[in-house]
């Protein structure tokens, strides 16, 4: 046969397809014989799925009818046993369903289970507001878990303070752990939306108790959950009251202003009437009340919350560089790797005490360029906003700070005339200053941190020496007292505290700023050496960061310095780390853990922007209109000339 490979390819109309023909070459070698050919069709299965669901369709060849109430729906057997543990077992397992033509079905609804029997023929199914309530119970009771887990995906993509309540119980109902797991979580970040809902209002005391009890509960304050926890029981208080103690119970007394304890807690009726409570508001009270004993009454009471979603943020505030000094701060996302711009301070701020406490950073004392200060803010991370709070009762830069159970310490300095040995003391829940036992050395750029809920004051300046001495202050004994000396004199050096050890690196000994460090192992009260930094510092701050330790600016006796560097205690070694976008001497440093500081402080950067350029726009047609000139003159951005 010499007849080409295209004869075979004539259609039925008589028409050659020449596109798709093949010509082989002849050849007087025969080819070899082929022993196996695997032919595959990766469109087979869906193909005869097609045709199966057909039949389903039209009737044809079904062998079984699935009765819910007065409807029947007619099926194949082997197609519902192949995508159901359910109706497989029915099928082939000794039942009396398994040689019956007609099922009933019952506790299913009639529209999932046609919506399910679809899907074990195509693979697909809508899943909408309407019907994943039946779909999700349906899909469970026939064990069909492909649909099932994508109903608990669609309501996890649907939470909102509103359903979330209901979701969690709709979740446990039918055993959905991840769905339950995930909406309960939901409502503990969102709590104080959740709790104006009705939803909250139904709850039963369990869930109640589930929700305030819980370490991870996302509140501005403790207020808010006394609130929520009186709204609850006054919805039903005959049935309700019996709980108040239960609850209370796991609302942080202690964490509440003073004030809202006497005018709020203390006059509740409910509160009043059953004595468990008055016993947890007199240990509230002897908390305030009893600022020096604060360590004795540690509990979970007296811990701060801490939702998920919390990450660590660094900030470095205030400092100079050049002749200027910054009222502006930065932040550092050490995930990301990004420095990012916060509000600034009502004031420009070197030499200045920052701290982190509870949910805030404060800003204590310093010198604007002017005078010493003895004002004081803080900068809330939520709206990225700086507040005056009370100011120190004694004018202080260079000074020393730390914060302990719920107090902020300051320690020496210096008011414009003489170095200081005094101490002040604030309180956060009262917002007054009071007084603590002075060091026993006059200390001006010293430092301060805690340890074992002990204070420690190193190095520092006296007016006549740079020291080395190093004093311990015991808040519950209100006494000063003398611990082992440094091997190096320090002024302006950096301290942190780390895995109980008390760390110190850099400072200036009188002669040169120092790379060196060294750390005071508590235990054995004494001090030991670690690696030396990569540059030399002094007016630098250091954090403690995912178990290391972050070093940021300072001056290396030749100018300010934007670079950071890290602290690794495993190998003991610094590496340098990503700088600070400004240069900053005598700064101070605070750790604190927010809720996503970038997306916010992005928002902020991209509104000050636009206000800036509306500023500046409306800046230069005034002067335009005034002069008759497009050109600005004495410009407000301009920065003053000041000594650091």
């Amino acid at each position: 046969m010499a007849t080409s490979s295209a004869a075979w390819m004539t259609s039925s109309t008589g028409q050659k397809h020449e596109d798709t023909v093949i010509e082989e070459p002849l050849t007087c070698e025969s080819p070899e014989p082929m022993s196996c050919y695997l032919h595959h069709d990766p469109d087979h299965p869906m193909s005869s799925f097609s045709v199966i669901n057909k039949m389903r369709v039209n009737i044809q060849l079904c062998d079984v009818s699935l009765r819910v109430g007065n409807s029947v729906t007619k099926a194949h057997r082997l197609v519902l046993a192949s995508s159901s543990p359910y109706f497989y077992a029915m099928f082939n397992d000794d039942m009396a369903e398994k040689l019956q033509s007609e099922v009933e079905l019952h506790d299913v609804d009639l529209g999932a289970l046609q919506l399910l029997i679809e899907y074990t023929y195509t693979g697909q199914v809508h899943i909408t507001d309407e019907n994943v309530q039946v779909l999700l119970p349906a899909s469970s009771l026939l064990q069909i878990n492909s649909v099932r887990d994508a109903c608990c995906t669609f309501l996890m993509k649907q939470l909102h303070p509103t359903n979330c309540l209901g979701i969690r119980q709709f979740a446990e109902t039918h055993s959905c752990n991840e769905l339950r797991t995930r909406s309960h979580r939901y409502a503990l970040q969102n709590f104080e939306e959740v709790v104006k809902t009705e939803e909250f209002l139904f709850l039963s005391f369990s869930e109640v108790e589930d929700l305030v009890s819980n370490d991870k509960l996302n509140v501005v304050s403790e207020e808010q959950v006394f609130v929520a926890v009186m709204d609850w029981i006054k919805h039903n208080p005959s049935e309700r009251s019996q709980y108040i103690a239960q609850l209370l119970g796991h609302v942080r007394l202690a964490q509440m202003s003073k004030m809202f304890l006497l005018n709020v807690v203390e006059t509740e009726p409910l509160v009043r009437s059953e004595p468990s409570c008055k016993d947890l508001l007199l240990g509230a009270m002897k908390y305030h009340l009893l600022p020096d004993q604060r360590s004795d009454f540690a509990s979970k009471q007296t811990e701060q919350r801490s939702p998920d979603g919390l990450m660590p943020y660094i900030f470095a505030i205030g400092g100079g560089s050049l002749f200027t000094i910054h009222s502006a701060g930065e932040c550092y996302n050490p995930r990301h790797d990004r420095w990012l711009p916060i509000a600034p301070m009502s004031k420009c701020r070197s030499r200045a005490g920052i701290v982190s406490l509870g949910k805030l950073i404060y800003a204590i004392g310093g010198y604007d360029g002017i005078v010493d200060l003895s004002s004081a803010e803080c900068y809330d991370p939520n709206c990225n906003r700086w507040s005056a709070v009370t100011s120190l009762g004694t004018k202080r830069s260079c000074l020393g700070i730390s914060a302990n159970h719920g107090l902020l310490y300051v320690c020496g300095g210096f008011d414009g005339a003489s170095c200081l040995s005094s101490v002040e003391r604030y309180d956060p829940l009262t917002g007054v200053w009071s007084s603590c036992p002075s060091m026993t050395t006059r200390r001006r750029y010293c430092r301060v941190s805690v340890v074992d809920n002990c204070l420690y004051a190193l190095g520092g300046f006296d007016s006549t020496n740079y020291q080395s001495t190093v004093e311990r202050y015991d808040p519950r004994m209100s006494k000063w007292m003398t611990v082992p000396a440094m091997s190096s004199r320090r002024s302006s050096c950096a301290v942190a505290t780390l895995d109980d050890m008390l760390y110190c690196v850099g400072g200036n000994d009188g002669t040169m700023c120092m790379s060196s460090g060294e750390r005071l192992n508590v235990r054995r009260n004494a001090w030991e050496p670690i690696a030396t930094m990569q540059c030399r510092r002094a007016t630098h701050d250091m954090v403690e960061l995912d178990g290391g330790l972050l070093v940021l600016g300072g001056n290396d006796s030749n100018s300010s310095l934007h670079s950071t560097e890290r602290y690794d205690p495993r190998i003991n070694r610094w590496t340098m780390s990503t700088p600070m976008p400004t240069r900053r001497s005598s700064v101070g440093a605070a750790l604190l853990y927010c809720f996503n500081m970038d997306g916010k402080l992005t928002t902020a950067a991209n509104a000050g922007t636009t206000n800036a350029a509306a500023v500046m726009s409306g800046s230069v047609a005034m002067v335009a209109a005034s002069s008759g000139t497009a050109s600005v003159t004495n410009s407000p951005y301009k920065s003053t000339a000041t000594s650091v």
